[in-house]
């Protein structure tokens, strides 16, 4: 691992255990939420990762802050091993680790007014002499995230979407963590709201050199916010390179898809252009089919996808794929 790089995963795995049974249960098989993922994040950027519903994206973001435990593999952050530490090792590690969370409104107690839940964290990693320097603390945390400080005697109910959204990222701030987790982060908002959610979390990664891992389904938001993109299937990354080769020379047929549904606002350009639709359902992470996992649904796939499983492979700087023909199809 290179000094510039924040985090580093190795081979990541998180398998749920499917149990069975009538007074004992017993394991008959594992969902491979998470199944060898490989990825590093060089500090103050941001990395996306891209993919449908169900793909494993945001268990791998938990499984990297340790709110899921992983099964198999390593996840190092500033060069320590997370999966290594203790629960007290990792409960003091988490200040430098927070998380965006997808839904504003139930990530946010609604018993609790906006200043207990911001200064919450503060009080736990005993940052702060005493209330006085701790209201201060997320005064000025409300400033940098635009919202008013009469807001610490309100309640999460009495805000919007998008103020709400911002309360989560202000939790996630007050601790000046290294690392922040963003799932989803404005999924829920309207799309006017989405474009000031985003410019502020840019805002914010300018003046403090923070680094994000964004995990969306929305290849649009990706585009304009992330250095570094992965697409994730299944469990398993596909497709790895820059924002804007990505998006420019997309190589694996399942990255080709995505893109091909996003529009785009010339109508000259959306008619002539090639709409890829998939075929079948998304296979089942407990048994997922044997070799390429998205041979199952993909236009071009042949004898060798059904056998053999492709590995991600380096076709030009930084773009990596996990595809048998990718040079073919380009």
């Amino acid at each position: 691992m290179t000094a510039e790089t924040l985090v580093e995963l190795k081979d990541l795995q998180v398998h749920f255990p499917i149990l069975r049974g009538v007074l004992v249960d017993r394991v008959v098989g594992h969902v491979k939420a998470v199944d060898g993922v490989s990825l590093s994040i060089p500090r103050g950027s941001t990395y996306g990762l891209v993919g449908e519903s169900g793909c494993g994206k945001t268990t791998l973001g938990r499984a990297l802050l340790r709110l899921v435990e992983p099964t198999g593999g390593t996840a190092v952050f500033d060069g320590v091993d997370l999966t290594a530490l203790g629960s007290n090792a990792m409960r003091t590690m988490r200040r430098r680790l927070q998380m965006i969370f997808q839904d504003p409104l139930s990530s946010l107690d609604p018993r609790q007014n906006i200043e207990s839940i911001l200064t919450e964290g503060l009080a736990t990693h005993g940052i702060g002499a005493d209330r006085a320097a701790r209201r201060a603390l997320v005064g000025e945390t409300l400033d940098a995230v635009g919202l008013p400080r009469w807001a610490l005697s309100r309640y999460p109910h009495e805000f919007s979407g998008g103020q709400r959204q911002r309360i989560g990222i202000a939790r996630a701030l007050v601790l000046s963590p290294d690392l922040i987790v963003a799932d989803e982060p404005v999924s829920a908002l309207d799309v006017s709201i989405q474009a000031q959610v985003l410019n502020l979390l840019a805002t914010l990664q300018a003046d403090r050199g923070l680094t994000y891992l964004v995990i969306a389904h929305d290849l649009a938001v990706v585009r304009h916010i992330c250095d570094t993109v992965g697409v994730m299937y299944l469990g398993a990354l596909v497709e790895q390179a820059p924002s804007a080769e990505l998006y420019t020379r997309p190589l694996h047929p399942y990255t080709r898809a995505l893109l091909s549904a996003v529009p785009v606002p010339d109508p000259d350009v959306e008619d002539r252009r090639e709409r890829i639709l998939l075929t079948g359902d998304l296979p089942s992470p407990a048994n997922p089919p044997s070799g390429c996992r998205f041979r199952t649904r993909c236009p071009w796939a042949r004898e060798r996808c059904a056998q053999e499983r492709p590995e991600l492979r380096t076709l030009a700087a930084g773009h990596t794929v996990a595809c048998h023909f990718a040079e073919e199809l380009e």
